[in-house]
């Protein structure tokens, strides 16, 4: 089991940009994989014309277009080098899933970490530049409520 503590960040707390913790409760235990998949089961609602805006003010700063979630159908397991998405598996146990992305304007880590039937996500990043602190101020917002939805299902 991963304690909050322990799940991995992108840097040293106070060198991180954005920082972000959230937990729910589950009925019953799950992996970290099971806990992502059912997560992704059905992307949110308005989740994908948020990522088709993010895709077309960014790429035009030299930021990749990522797509967001594609709600297609989720493998039963990953591993390191294998991506989720737009994400890249750095780690995989079944009580902890390290998700990253980085390009040129900011590093993003993606943590679940699961405990007993807690489970957590914990999201750090770290700006690079002025266009990665201009991103995070509707990102950042948008990622506390994204998140928290996301979270809720698990919880039914």
């Amino acid at each position: 089991m991963v304690a909050i503590a322990d799940v991995p960040l992108l840097a040293p707390r106070d060198g991180l940009n954005y920082h972000a913790v959230q937990s729910v409760t589950v009925p019953a235990p799950l992996t970290a994989l099971d806990a992502w998949m059912r997560m992704q089961d059905r992307p949110l609602p308005l989740l994908s014309l948020a990522f088709r805006i993010r895709d077309a003010i960014a790429s035009r700063f030299g930021v990749k277009r990522i797509g967001g979630f594609s709600g297609n159908a989720r493998p039963t397991s990953v591993a390191v080098g294998d991506h989720l998405d737009f994400f890249l598996v750095e780690d995989v146990r079944p009580d902890l899933l390290v998700l990253t992305e980085r390009d040129r304007h900011l590093d993003v880590m993606t943590c679940l970490s699961v405990d007993g039937q807690e489970v957590t996500v914990t999201s750090s990043v770290v700006v690079k530049n002025l266009f990665g602190r201009v991103y995070m101020i509707p990102v950042g917002l948008a990622h506390r409520v994204i998140v928290r939805a996301m979270l809720r299902r698990l919880t039914k």
